[in-house]
């Protein structure tokens, strides 16, 4: 059998499964990931091909796993119908300010003692697994723009998962560094501050929002017909991407922290404007059909062995990392606010693991060499694993409670500005 052909047929299977299994799964207690992965599981259990183990293939896991999140950064920005403002984003600010060090902090700290992983191995795996994973979080998200479905623990959470994924560069950075130049912080702290942090973040939020204002005004306010929403076309999101962040990445910025800010930066320069849900739906497509492939994948490096190198101390730090360093972390950022104990728990618990973190680790892999890297790729699988099928089952009962909860209440989202 011509294998042109069989790609194919499994090309439109996988591309009708993308659209019909969301609306298929919507009344069970199930997920699209968790289907994705079951069924990579399955299929590379069965087959006597290779099976996809990421460490064998750490570029490819790379440029894979990157393309997805870019995606998903934008289409968590286009969806946005809050502005930008300190006090409206205050939830968010504590997370990334607070919860986000600390999960480092806890994760590096259980990585180092518990599982006895060298110092650079130890902080990149708290770099890895602290971000709310902006691709697997969709059933946590915001609801397409202008819809309406913007509460508090929804925007938290795909704020939070918009502009994490970026921040936690500066600390991958750092276990590259130690990993390569050594422990002593005369060979790094000052390389690490002014360009890891200060300029490449500095160059990601400038370079997103002025890239983004730009293709605003490209988009909604270019006189005559010359305008891009006229087109209609809703694969504009994908070049909005593709440009912020190839544009960014030659500056030596993070584009992780380009690409959302850029998207931001077009919503804010037309926010009623019909062509949003166009560009929302093409990227949320994209997405989701990138995400399945990857997925497949995943299972499929499950299949391989990817969780061989795991023992009893692996499974007990990972649980930590879901129940314990998340929860404990998120909930205390969030002393003080004026959110009822269950939203500030929704927004502790539903920070979701996924596809950036193992962007992060083959990031690492191709940059510098750790010894452990075997062991970090099966403890963030397994973390993931877990994340999928915990999130996956509960997201949908839990958001539906806070639903009820709210409406009982009469509390409603904020209005769109």
């Amino acid at each position: 059998m011509d294998p042109y052909i069989v790609l194919l047929v499994g090309a439109g299977a996988l591309i009708l499964l993308v659209a019909w299994l969301p609306m298929a799964l919507r009344e069970l207690p199930l997920s699209l990931p968790m289907f994705c992965i079951a069924f990579g599981f399955a299929a590379f259990a069965l087959s006597n091909g290779d099976r996809p183990v990421p460490s064998d293939y750490p570029h490819a896991a790379e440029r894979l796993t990157e393309l997805v999140v870019i995606v998903a950064l934008t289409g968590a920005g286009l969806k946005l119908d809050r502005p930008l403002a300190w006090q409206s984003w205050r939830l968010t600010w504590r997370l990334l300010g607070v919860a986000m060090p600390l999960s480092i902090l806890g994760i590096g700290i259980i990585g180092y003692w518990g599982l006895g992983l060298g110092l650079p191995a130890a902080v990149l795996l708290g770099a890895a697994l602290a971000p709310t994973d902006p691709v697997l979080a969709s059933d946590v998200q915001v609801g397409p723009p202008r819809s309406g479905e913007e509460d508090e623990v929804r925007f938290t959470l795909t704020a939070e998962a918009g502009l994490n994924d970026g921040l936690a560069f500066p600390f991958v950075n750092l276990a590259v560094a130690l990993a390569t130049v050594g422990l002593a912080p005369e060979d790094w702290l000052g390389h690490w501050l002014g360009v890891d942090v200060l300029w490449k973040l500095g160059a990601g939020l400038g370079a997103g929002w002025g890239i983004g204002r730009l293709l605003g005004w490209l988009t909604f306010r270019m006189p005559n017909r010359a305008k891009l929403s006229r087109t209609g076309d809703g694969f504009v999101a994908l070049g909005a991407t593709f440009l912020a962040y190839g544009l960014t990445e030659m500056a030596h910025g993070y584009g992780f922290v380009a690409v959302f800010v850029a998207a931001l930066a077009m919503r804010s320069a037309e926010r009623q404007h019909d062509y949003h849900d166009r560009l929302h739906d093409f990227a949320e497509q994209t997405e989701r059909l990138l995400m399945m492939v990857l997925l497949v994948l995943f299972g499929g490096a499950v299949a391989g062995g990817v969780l061989e190198p795991l023992d009893w101390a692996g499974v007990a730090a990972a649980l930590g990392f879901i129940f314990l360093v998340r929860p404990a972390a998120g909930m205390l950022s969030l002393i003080g606010t004026p959110q009822p104990m269950a939203e500030r728990a929704a927004i502790a618990f539903f920070g979701i693991r996924g596809l950036g973190s193992f962007y992060y680790l083959a990031f690492a892999a191709n940059a510098a060499a750790f010894p452990e890297m075997d062991r970090l790729w099966a403890v963030i699988s397994l973390t993931v694993l877990i994340s999928v099928g915990l999130h996956g089952v509960t997201v949908t009962p839990a958001m539906r409670w806070l639903d009820r909860r709210r409406r009982r209440q009469g509390v409603l989202p904020l209005e769109v500005a």
